[in-house]
């Protein structure tokens, strides 16, 4: 099933694989997330598994419904009230974030980890201004000294609080689940209910045709019986569950309360700790700010300026003065007339720019000394309490960073004054203000044109390589992460059926579904016809047996629609669900126009490094 490549084709795609040696940030194991809804309980993801590397760009792509923004939601921890985290585990710095509390996310979200959402325009407040959007994480989180402590505790906090959250998660799907018919009850409700109106119906026609009514009566009565029956199986599967729910939820308080207290006295005991940590932190950072206004206080005692010198600072002094004085008259009560207003506004500029600058030279030493004092009372406040100036300092360094020109003019603007491609910048400044270690992509370029969306994904590759960040990127077009993922990941029904490095999947794809996403990327090399993926995504509220793909999938074996395929190891670092990768599948070959950009990339790939190598 692979495509025929050269030994050295092969080897251009396996080259930088290894994975043993690198640091993995986050970890998602086997995690199953369901709905509620009036119409049923929708799988929308089923038992996805990943491991995030630390600086390392892992992208998730697939059609809408496929469960992408469900799994970073459940990483950031704001999935919908009606939303069922039914197994699985997302790890973070050794703690779980499915049982992890809203205190412990108000810990990491923001901080530790950020998110740029797929529509800028939805993710601002548009009364509020820019400025104080980007700055308030940083005004949120201003004391520094209490994250200091915060951090000495959490290890802690996560432990009891993931106890907490492991009851109050048990008592909460214990009840669900006694709340919940059993399976079928609609279905079979609407069918009694639709045998109530055809013998109705039958009834109404017989009397207009004064027919005998014995035996639609008989069948009436049939109907009625099988439905109170029903109604009691009901009720007894529910006085079942009620019973079974009630013993979960005494195991659940029981394993908690014996639990507690041992977590509650660790708690207590860091919090103890901590305290003492944080105290003599603080006077670790009051000394090195003594030491280091001492150094500075000294250099201070070595300057001095000739007597001249400050018989000239006091005549530009006092030029300064006169030349206020004289341009205070002239614009006096000038305000109705704005253009003369501004034009003496403008003079009075011009004529003190240049004696600002010589009493800068001749101050320059005092000026070097003032600076380098500001910087150490800079570093100390940085460590204690930030405040609204540094706020804005660091939201003003952030603009500039992802290309937003006249910050301080635009740190005063609203986002209405801003374009689709600057409001994603402003989305982007939110979310790295904090530096945060990870950052989540949902789709931030399915709004903007070609020409932005090129300068949106270089602008995060940019930002990843400064801050070494990690990043998940989610999106549903494969040619838009084609130079920018290290790895990638296919979902599709809720699950991964294709997981490899970028060069593995774009190189050598396996499973037909990344070959129907390859065959719908334009191309202006390519002259075949771009191949749309026929049929829908599956209803998941009763997801397909087998292969979720094999209705959609030519290549589909009659296996798919009995069982669901397995991972086929391809290499280290790559894995196909699919049964066409099992030695007794027939041999197939990939869509031809798949072939042939294949083929055409790997040419290029190989030019360019021959050309490197030159």
């Amino acid at each position: 099933m692979a495509i025929h490549l050269t030994p050295e084709d092969r080897a251009l795609i396996e080259k930088d694989s290894d994975l043993s040696n690198r640091e993995i940030a986050l970890q998602v194991k086997n995690l199953t997330i369901s709905f509620r809804t009036d119409n049923g309980k929708v799988q929308a993801v089923r038992g996805v598994s990943f491991d995030l590397y630390r600086g390392e760009t892992l992208c998730i792509v697939g059609e809408s419904g496929s469960g992408k923004s469900v799994t970073s939601k459940a990483i950031m921890g704001i999935l919908s009230p009606n939303a069922i985290i039914e197994g699985g585990s997302i790890l973070y710095n050794g703690i779980d974030l499915t049982k992890a509390s809203e205190a412990e996310f108000q810990r990491l979200r923001g901080k530790k980890i950020g998110m740029i959402f797929q529509d800028p325009l939805s993710s601002l407040n548009p009364i509020v201004r820019i400025g104080k959007q980007i700055t308030e994480t940083m005004m949120i989180n201003k004391d520094m000294l209490k994250r200091y402590f915060d951090d000495l505790v959490a290890p802690a906090l996560t432990a009891y609080m993931n106890a907490r959250s492991a009851r109050d998660n048990a008592i909460a799907e214990a009840k669900t689940k006694a709340s919940m018919p059993m399976n079928g009850y609609e279905d079979k409700l609407a069918s009694f209910r639709d045998a109530k109106a055809t013998l109705r119906e039958k009834i109404t026609l017989a009397r207009k045709n004064k027919e005998p009514l014995d035996d639609l009566k008989a069948e009436g009565a049939r109907v009625v019986a099988e439905e109170k029956a029903f109604a009691e199986e009901n009720k007894r599967y529910l006085a079942q569950e009620a019973a079974e729910a009630k013993k979960v939820i005494a195991q659940a308080n029981q394993a908690y309360k014996e639990a507690a207290p041992s977590l509650k006295a660790a708690l207590k005991e860091a919090r103890k700790e901590a305290k003492i940590k944080t105290k003599a932190h603080h006077e670790e950072l009051k000394k090195e700010l003594a030491k280091g206004l001492a150094e500075v206080e000294e250099k201070k005692k070595l300057l001095s300026l000739s007597e001249e010198q400050k018989n000239r600072l006091k005549a530009l002094k006092k030029e300064i003065l006169v030349l206020k004085i004289v341009y205070g008259i002239r614009i006096y009560g000038l305000y109705v007339f704005p253009k003369l207003h501004m034009k003496y506004k403008m003079e009075l500029a011009e004529k003190l720019k240049p004696i600002h600058a010589e009493i800068a030279e001749i101050r320059k030493d005092f000026i070097a000394v003032e600076k380098e004092e500001e910087a150490v009372r800079h570093v100390y406040q940085s460590q204690v309490k930030i405040t609204k100036k540094m706020a804005k300092e660091k939201a003003l360094s952030v603009m500039a960073e992802v290309g937003i020109p006249q910050p301080e003019k635009r740190y005063r603007q609203y986002p209405f004054q801003f374009s689709g491609g600057m409001r994603q910048r402003i989305v982007i400044a939110i979310a790295l203000i904090s530096e945060p270690n990870i950052l989540i992509c949902d789709e931030p370029t399915t709004a903007l044109d070609v020409t932005i969306q090129a300068q949106i994904l270089e602008l995060i590759n940019r930002l990843k390589k400064d801050h070494h960040m990690s990043v998940i990127f989610i999106t549903h077009d494969l040619g838009v992460v084609a130079n920018m993922a290290d790895r990638v990941a296919v979902m599709y029904a809720g699950k991964i059926c294709e997981y490899g490095t970028d060069k593995e999947i774009f190189f050598d794809p396996r499973h037909p579904y990344t070959w129907a996403l390859l065959a719908s990327i334009p191309d202006i090399d390519s002259k075949e016809k771009l191949e749309a993926i026929p049929g829908t995504p599956p209803d998941m509220i009763y997801p397909p047996k087998g292969d979720a793909f094999a209705l959609r999938n030519r290549y589909a074996l009659g296996i798919d629609f009995k069982y669901e395929p397995p991972f086929f190891e391809i290499s280290p670092t790559h894995f196909v669900a699919s049964w066409l990768e099992h030695e007794n599948a027939p041999s197939v070959e990939p869509p031809k126009i798949v072939s042939q950009r294949i083929h055409h990339a790997l040419t290029e790939e190989e030019a360019k490094i021959a050309h490197e190598k030159l």
